[in-house]
């Protein structure tokens, strides 16, 4: 199938080559077909699939058939959990259209609110946002919801996890005029984002598709096992001094961590650009500038600031401190391994992590292999994860004693 067969305009046909875009993946076959019949969609959508062409072709197709007549507020509404990744489908957005003479806007947190609301006050035709921002303007009375006509709900799972499904629904109630609503998510498992689907579309069409092998993320996944931390940051070191570590992600637990291992790595020789979840917005933005102009191949990170980074090139993702849970850990490692790319992630594991490692091995079901670094290998071996204590036989049977009534005493 190639792009030509959905019958879009010339000028998006042109942007896409010029992206090298040539031919539509899985999702986009499924979807864009769907969206151009202007159906209500739930689709499950990994990222590095091309989820964001899967919405957005079919919604400017859209503008180019109805042009507006009058100026007015947005008549396509994409809201995103981070602002990093609404950043990332404006630009893209932008670069689709780029002869269509659109005005695409950007709302989001952490950014002055000036530039913004000239914007809202003057014609917008796409609208990407996050949703607090965007809902603090429609208090305002500065953002009005009635003249959108499409509306994405992109990467739900996120957005309930961070909160925003009450904000979300209020956006989407304030959409009364709005003709159709896609929502994507990268796991439509559980019931929340089913309930979600079911509370903002109308009937949807369920796009589940197994993406075949070629757009597969290919990672190849391991463990290091780490006696201490002095242990763990040496075998980081080594890894990331490897030739065939190239643009590298590192996870951490938290912010001040992110602190004393950039530190800890300067003095290594190891330059490193950071992310934490408490920085101003300008400072986020240059981190990761430098990470994706190739500035720094090293990106250190919390799970809370590497949400919404979208880079087609990681090569490897480096968890130092192991994830929370088994569902974070699937997250973290999808950064690497795009588009059908090749990607590896490696765990560095000490004593007190063998429990969520167990849990992330029943979750992919599939053992993670453990590897050793020769000069750096570890003095010992792998903790055992304790099982479930049995119940004691007093717990387990009951009592064999009866119940008596007391007798009566006679009067």
């Amino acid at each position: 199938m190639l792009f030509e067969d959905f019958h879009l305009d010339h000028s998006l046909l042109d942007s896409l080559k010029a992206m090298g875009h040539n031919t539509p993946t899985t999702i986009q076959q499924q979807t864009i077909p769907l969206a151009m019949e202007q159906e209500d969609i739930l689709a499950k959508a990994p990222t590095g699939t091309g989820k964001t062409a899967s919405f957005l072709l079919p919604a400017l197709q859209h503008l180019i058939d109805f042009p507006r007549r009058f100026d007015g507020q947005a008549r396509v509404l994409v809201l995103t959990p981070t602002r990093e990744l609404a950043s990332q489908i404006h630009r893209y957005a932008c670069h689709l259209a780029t002869d269509l003479g659109l005005d695409i806007s950007i709302v989001t947190g952490g950014v002055p609110y000036g530039p913004q609301e000239e914007a809202l006050a003057g014609n917008v035709d796409i609208m990407i946002a996050t949703p607090g921002r965007l809902m603090e303007y429609l208090d305002k009375n500065k953002f009005d919801a009635t003249e959108v006509e499409i509306m994405v709900i992109d990467e739900a799972d996120r957005m309930l996890d961070m909160g925003f499904s009450s904000v979300v629904k209020t956006i989407a109630i304030e959409a009364q005029g709005c003709k159709q609503k896609m929502l994507f998510s990268a796991t439509l498992e559980g019931g929340g984002v089913q309930r979600f689907a079911r509370e903002l579309l109308d009937d949807p069409v369920t796009v589940d598709v197994e993406a075949p092998r070629s757009e597969k993320a290919k990672i190849h996944q391991w463990i290091h096992l780490a006696d201490d931390q002095t242990h763990k940051f040496a075998l980081l070191c080594n890894l990331l001094r490897q030739e065939s570590v190239k643009r590298t992600i590192v996870f951490v637990k938290t912010r001040e961590v992110v602190a004393s291992l950039e530190g800890l790595l300067l003095k290594e020789g190891i330059s490193c650009a950071f992310m934490r979840g408490d920085m101003e917005q300008k400072k986020r933005f240059q981190a990761l500038g430098r990470f994706t102009k190739g500035e720094v191949d090293i990106l250190l990170a919390t799970d809370v600031a590497a949400r919404g980074i979208d880079i087609d090139d990681i090569t490897h993702v480096i968890n130092y401190d192991m994830p929370r849970s088994a569902d974070a850990y699937v997250h973290r490692i999808g950064r690497t391994g795009r588009a059908g790319a090749k990607g590896t992630a490696i765990s560095l594991v000490e004593a007190h992590d063998m429990r969520i490692v167990s849990k992330i091995e029943r979750y992919i079901e599939q053992p993670l292999k453990r590897r050793v670094i020769e000069e750096l290998r570890p003095n010992n071996k792998e903790a055992k994860v304790p099982g479930k204590k049995k119940a004691n036989a007093k717990d387990a049977k009951p009592s064999s004693k009866k119940y008596k009534k007391p007798k009566k005493k006679s009067s």
